[in-house]
C-alpha cells in the first residue's frame, strides 16, 4: 500500500552580513580571502523531514566602514558598533514532493529545486568614524589613556614617535579613537600626516593632549590647531577639551606653571595621570556627559 509523497523540503541558504566592531584589524580578514559564501541549506530528506536551514555568515568589519556593491551601485555604511547590514540574502530551499500532492495527484514525483542565493561582489572602504579623537603631538599619553579607558591594547612607548595606524576602543557605547600623533607639516602630508587627518573628520569632539613634559606647552597647543584648520576648517569647529597628560611626570611647580599657560586658551583644561584615579574619574564624569548626550 502506497503511503503517499513523503519527501521533505530544503533549507534556506544563510545570509551574508556585515556587523561593525571596534577592532580596526577585522579587515586584515579579507586581505588574502575574496570570497566568503554562507552555508548552504541542507537537502530534504524522506519521511517529511526538512532539511536544515544555512548558517548565515556574519562579517565584522570596522565602523565606519561603507560596503560599496560593484553588482547594484548601492552603498550601505556601518556606524556604530553591533549594526549589522543584509550583503547577500541566501536562497530558498527547494519544495520536497509532499507539497505538490493533491487529490488528483495523490503520489506526485516532481520537486522544486532550491534557488540560489544572492551573489555579489563588494569593494569594503574605511572611513572611521568615532564620537571622541584624540589627538596631539607623538608620545603624549593618547595611547596609554586609551587602554585605561577601554579594552584596547594599543602599543606604548615612552619615545616620540607615530604609529601607523589609529586605535580604537568602546567607552560603554561611544567610540574612541586614538589617531596616531600629528607633526608640524602633517596638513601637507609630512609623516603620513594627511591619512591622519582624513580620520579625524570622522569624529565628533577632540580630546586634545598636550604633555606636561613639553617646554612649550601652548607652542604645542597651537602647532596642532594649525595643522587641523590647514586640512579643513572644520576641524576648528569641532567641540574640543583640552588636556595636560603625563602629569605624574614633572614636579609641582612644572605643572603648575603649564596649566597657569594652557588655561588662557582653555579655563577648563584638566591635568590627568593614568595612575591618578581621580584625574581619570574626571575623564570619565566627561565622557559620560558626552555620551548622555548622544
Amino acid at each position: 500500500m502506497s503511503l503517499g509523497p513523503a519527501g521533505g523540503s530544503g533549507g534556506k541558504g544563510g545570509s551574508v552580513y556585515a556587523e561593525g566592531v571596534s577592532d580596526l584589524s577585522a579587515l586584515g580578514q579579507f586581505r588574502f580571502k575574496k570570497e566568503f559564501p554562507a552555508e548552504d541549506g541542507m537537502d530534504g530528506r524522506g519521511q517529511f523531514r526538512d532539511g536544515h536551514d544555512g548558517k548565515d555568515l556574519v562579517l565584522k568589519v570596522p565602523v565606519g566602514t561603507i560596503a560599496h556593491n560593484l553588482t547594484t551601485g548601492v552603498d550601505a555604511e556601518i556606524d556604530r558598533v553591533g549594526e549589522r547590514i543584509l550583503l547577500a540574502k541566501g536562497g530558498n530551499g527547494g519544495k520536497g514532493n509532499f507539497l505538490f500532492r493533491s487529490s488528483r495527484n495523490t503520489t506526485p514525483k516532481q520537486s522544486q529545486p532550491g534557488l540560489p542565493g544572492e551573489s555579489f561582489e563588494f569593494r569594503l572602504e574605511l572611513k572611521f568614524i568615532a564620537d571622541v579623537g584624540f589627538v596631539g603631538l607623538p608620545n603624549v599619553g593618547k595611547s596609554s589613556l586609551l587602554n585605561e579607558l577601554t579594552n584596547a591594547k594599543s602599543k606604548v612607548a615612552n619615545y616620540a614617535f607615530t604609529t601607523l595606524e589609529p586605535n580604537l576602543g568602546t567607552y560603554y557605547e561611544l567610540i574612541l579613537a586614538d589617531i596616531p600623533g600629528l607633526i608640524e607639516g602633517s596638513s601637507q602630508g609630512k609623516g603620513l600626516g594627511t591619512r591622519f587627518l582624513r580620520h579625524i573628520e570622522r569624529t565628533r569632539t577632540l580630546f586634545h593632549f598636550i604633555s606636561a613634559e613639553s617646554p612649550t606647552p601652548v607652542a604645542d597647543y597651537k602647532t596642532i590647531r594649525a595643522e587641523l584648520g590647514a586640512y579643513s576648517k572644520a576641524l576648528l569647529k569641532k567641540p574640543e577639551h583640552l588636556f595636560l597628560s603625563k602629569a605624574d611626570v614633572v614636579n609641582e611647580k612644572q605643572l603648575k606653571t603649564a596649566l597657569t599657560k594652557l588655561k588662557k586658551i582653555d579655563p577648563k583644561v584638566i591635568a590627568i595621570s593614568i595612575i591618578d584615579d581621580e584625574s581619570i574619574k574626571k575623564v570619565r564624569m566627561l565622557l559620560n556627559t558626552i555620551k548622555a548626550k548622544k
